[in-house]
């Protein structure tokens, strides 16, 4: 409806859509989104490469996901970003950049400490740079996510998502296929300098900014105080811990009520089948495929389909609505883990490798488009970075501690081979180094149906608010 309460016709609906996109701040999230995606990206997209070809087991790089795990539990420390001031910065900068500020010279620390350590001498080193990483990129992301919603309305935060993932996919394209390619014409330690050096734009949008309007949870804080008969330090730091940890969580079961459940369930399993393969996908093309081929069709040819489909979920968003989004968005990603299954039975075959890697990120550029609008309509603007940061890591956990055992699994269907030949027809005859794959794909994609059923029940029961 418009302001003046008449139904906005489709055409005007598609135009503002579109307008959307030219708005200056969909250019600052352009850059954050970019920022944002460079740790986690650096990690899923480079460490994996750079490991296998340093010769570390499979089995060890599926644990590297586990350095991941920050992005699903930054509700923990999200409350501090939501209610501290920090000195100086705050009244420079403001809460949200001043801790984005942070968290990307963070960022520019472990990029550092990575430069300097060897797979072959210093795993461990390794690990907890990698880890570093994980911890600043998600205090980042905690930050970002937060100044996105407040300095945007909620009908256009599918567009604004959709400028966040254009971002996000330029760094794709700087991880999946530069990267590469300088490894392989220099060295690792050339294509880690070359990233690090990238946070540098992140900084700048972070001090470009516009600051958005700040609130917090001093009402909460108060109310606290006087239920609770607790005055001067004592009730300060008792309404505090309420306002900044309880509150949030308070807030959001008060307006779902047991659906909220529902509602977290389904967050967690919507991207669980992407989630779960991605830790081995890269591991899986080099078995069949060179650097500079992964290069060119994971990065050149899958980064700007993912950016295209973002952007595409970010105009379906804005006009058909969040729930038909999510809907159409599970369906692709499904698909998307099939194609992997094909492309793992298929050995060197650049038609079926640049069809799979297509639709996959096609689908999960659509798909998480959908998710993350749906996840800000959720929120409260008094706790935004908390119930967000909620949100995201439940969106992530799941993914993140299964995809730790994914080279295990793999390892394992490659063992019962056999087994799976009434129902997987021909798989005993593949090669040994891809035949554990393509079950593995099989899977991935079948645990996307619980988080289809969990959809249809939510939207039921509880549509967006953007629906």
């Amino acid at each position: 409806m418009s302001a003046t309460g008449r139904a906005v016709r489709p055409a005007g609906r598609t135009r503002a859509a579109v307008l959307s996109y030219l708005q200056p701040r969909s250019a600052t999230i352009l850059v954050l989104g970019a920022s944002c995606g460079l740790p986690l990206l650096t990690i899923t997209n480079v460490l994996t490469l750079w490991l296998t070809d340093s010769k570390v087991s499979i089995a060890a790089i599926g644990l590297f996901a586990y350095t991941l795990l920050p992005y699903s539990f930054k509700f923990v420390w999200a409350p501090l970003l939501d209610q501290v001031r920090l000195p100086y910065l705050h009244r420079v900068l403001g809460k949200r950049r001043a801790w984005m500020v942070i968290a990307q010279l963070g960022i520019a620390v472990a990029f550092a400490g990575l430069c300097l350590s060897d797979p072959h001498t210093h795993l461990f080193h390794v690990a907890m740079f990698a880890l570093l990483l994980g911890f600043c990129g998600a205090s980042q992301d905690i930050s970002v996510d937060a100044w996105r919603i407040e300095i945007a309305p909620v009908e256009e935060q599918g567009t604004m998502l959709g400028a966040y993932q254009l971002g996000y996919g330029l760094t794709r394209l700087a991880t999946a296929a530069l990267a590469p390619a300088i490894a392989e014409l220099i060295s690792w330690r050339a294509s880690l300098i070359f990233l690090g050096c990238m946070i540098v734009l992140g900084l700048g949008a972070s001090l470009l900014a516009r600051r958005p309007p700040e609130s917090d949870a001093r009402g909460e804080v108060r109310a606290a105080e006087q239920k609770l008969h607790f005055f001067g330090a004592i009730g300060a730091a008792i309404g505090w811990f309420y306002g900044a940890v309880i509150a949030p969580f308070v807030d959001f079961f008060r307006s779902h009520g047991w659906v909220g459940l529902l509602i977290l369930a389904m967050i967690g399993l919507y991207r669980l089948p992407d989630f779960v393969m991605g830790t081995v996908a890269r591991p899986m093309y080099r078995q069949s495929f060179s650097l500079l081929e992964i290069g060119t069709m994971a990065g050149l040819i899958g980064v700007w389909v993912t950016i295209a489909g973002s952007l595409i979920g970010g105009f379906f968003v804005f006009r058909f609505g969040i729930a038909r989004s999510l809907f159409l968005g599970l369906i692709a990603v499904i698909a998307g883990n099939l194609m992997y299954a094909l492309l793992a039975a298929s050995g060197h075959n650049i038609a079926i490798f640049g069809l799979a890697i297509g639709i996959e990120n096609l689908a999960g550029g659509f798909a998480g488009t959908a998710l993350l609008a749906y996840m800000s309509s959720l929120t409260n603007k008094s706790f935004t970075a908390t119930q967000y940061a909620l949100f995201s890591s439940f969106y992530a956990l799941p993914g993140k501690l299964l995809g730790g055992t994914s080279g295990y699994l793999v390892a394992w269907f490659a063992h019962q081979r056999h087994s799976f030949d009434s129902w997987l027809p021909g798989l005993g005859a593949l090669p040994d180094k891809v035949v554990g794959f393509v079950p593995f794909f099989v899977t991935t994609a079948l645990t996307g149906l619980p988080a289809l059923v969990l959809l249809i029940l939510v939207l039921r029961r509880d549509r967006p608010k953007a629906a």
